[in-house]
């Protein structure tokens, strides 16, 4: 972050989406930033104004926006909406998932560190617009305009999940009355894409509610946390980035540091806290119920805590069911977050029923990673569960060759296989979700009633079953 950068001085209170880009803020007021430059309230008005003009050009009625840049998804966003096109919100950068996604959209709106895709209609999104005038903007209906976002279901396929802005704008209510007092003034740097949920709340739509200024680019690295550092400043992270930090020893200052998209171990927590002088405020939630609820970890067995508004009850399987002004005010939702209900109304999780995992704040099918290997012509079939290790959650493999995958084998052995093997799923799955060890079965075990047998899977990958670590 820029030195010379200064926290705006808020001058007014939380703006609706629904009239966000008429709000009077001075032209001058700062929107994002980067390590070089600053945009301003009045460019963001440009640059919407002329990316709403450009795709109003194309017929394409269902428009994804995949970018890199905070500040160009910003402008993005806010032109989709405008224009009454539909907005799709893909959740993975990787090419052939990314085309996979293709017929779910008619245009491509991104930068320049997305791949154009093949076939679709692509559209590179510009900034600095010199556009002479302005218009005033509609205001949104914020019932009708939907954004449609794509996370892993339990089928294996990208799992469509539809929200309307006013679901959305709620949320961002919320938030800023638990926390906007203690954020006023604040600018934003964070470490987690914008394309998820928590993200596109907490770094991108928010702020611009709030008119806090945030930055275009991820922070990569603990040095950077570490360097960007400011007591007008408010860290959006991870788990894995903040479990990350174990080794820095030189104090730093934010405002607050929130964490969301998977657990926070405890040590990690009080790492943080003795290198900022904050502990994390950890968000539980889901791409489908937005934020459920926070706590910061004072103990190791802290519970979590609702957010303003938000029911909870448990089903007859001890599942969490919520009832949430962001998720649907008039029914209850059910989740497969197994629970503990407390008397005084805070929570502690027992963990997912479901095929869906969480490693390093990414949600993992372990259906869709099968699917993934089975449609191999090497591979019959597989079966994919995970392993804790003392450093890390991972993924195992037990695969059943097919006679091509077998020939392959033993003509290029394990070491080049496994690579080959890897490289075919990267085409479709993100690296931290591809299987770190591969077993070679005859079938995948399975008991009386036919379902899979985890103890013998499991055995397979023992270090005394096999002292090769990867074959």
């Amino acid at each position: 972050m820029s030195s010379h950068l200064q926290a705006n001085i808020a001058s007014t209170q939380l703006q609706s989406l629904a009239h966000l880009l008429n709000a009077t803020h001075d032209k001058h007021h700062v929107v994002a930033f980067d390590g070089t430059h600053q945009w301003t309230w009045q460019q963001l008005q440009r640059d919407v104004t002329a990316t709403l003009q450009r795709i109003s050009t194309f017929p394409a009625q269902r428009i994804a926006l995949c970018t890199q840049d905070s500040y160009r998804f910003a402008v993005g966003l806010l032109a989709i909406c405008h224009s009454g096109k539909s907005l799709i919100l893909p959740g993975n950068y990787q090419p052939a998932a990314l085309a996979e996604l293709a017929c779910q959209f008619d245009l491509l709106l991104h930068d320049d560190g997305v791949e154009p895709i093949a076939g679709r209609p692509c559209h590179s999104i510009g900034v600095n617009s010199q556009q002479d005038s302005i218009k005033t903007f509609a205001i949104l209906d914020l019932n009708a305009t939907k954004v449609v976002l794509f996370t892993s279901g339990s089928s294996g396929t990208p799992k469509a999940i539809s929200k309307t802005l006013q679901l959305l704008n709620t949320e961002i209510a919320i938030l800023e009355s638990v926390w906007g007092t203690d954020l006023k003034n604040c600018m934003i740097e964070s470490t987690v894409s914008h394309q998820h949920i928590y993200g596109l709340l907490f770094r991108v739509l928010w702020p611009l509610c709030s008119g806090r200024a945030f930055a275009c680019q991820n922070l990569e690295y603990p040095e950077q946390v570490m360097s960007h550092a400011s007591e007008n400043c408010v860290l959006i992270s991870s788990p894995a980035l903040l479990k990350r930090l174990s080794t820095q020893t030189s104090l730093a200052t934010y405002r607050a540091l929130f964490s969301s998209g998977g657990p926070l171990p405890y040590q990690a927590a009080q790492q943080a806290h003795s290198l900022f002088s904050h502990l994390p405020i950890e968000v539980y939630g889901s791409t489908e119920t937005g934020g459920i609820a926070f706590k910061q970890q004072h103990t190791a067995d802290e519970y979590w805590r609702l957010f303003p508004g938000v029911k909870a009850e448990l089903n007859q399987e001890g599942c969490l069911r919520l009832k949430s002004p962001h998720i649907d005010p008039e029914s209850w939702y059910q989740t497969a977050d197994a629970c503990v209900l407390h008397s005084d109304g805070r929570f502690e999780l027992k963990g997912r029923t479901d095929r869906i995992i969480k490693i390093e704040e990414k949600r993992i099918s372990l259906v869709e990673i099968e699917k993934r290997l089975d449609q191999l012509d090497w591979i019959c079939e597989s079966a994919v569960f995970s392993a804790q290790s003392e450093q890390r959650l991972s993924l195992n493999a037990a695969i059943v060759l097919s006679q091509a995958g077998q020939c392959k084998l033993e003509s290029i052995g394990k070491g080049k296989f496994w690579l080959q093997l890897r490289s075919e799923l990267r085409q479709w799955i993100e690296p931290i979700a591809i299987p770190r060890r591969f077993r070679v079965v005859q079938d995948i075990p399975l008991n009386s009633q036919g379902k899979r047998q985890l103890s013998e899977l499991e055995s397979l990958f023992s270090e005394t079953h096999s002292p090769t670590p990867n074959a």
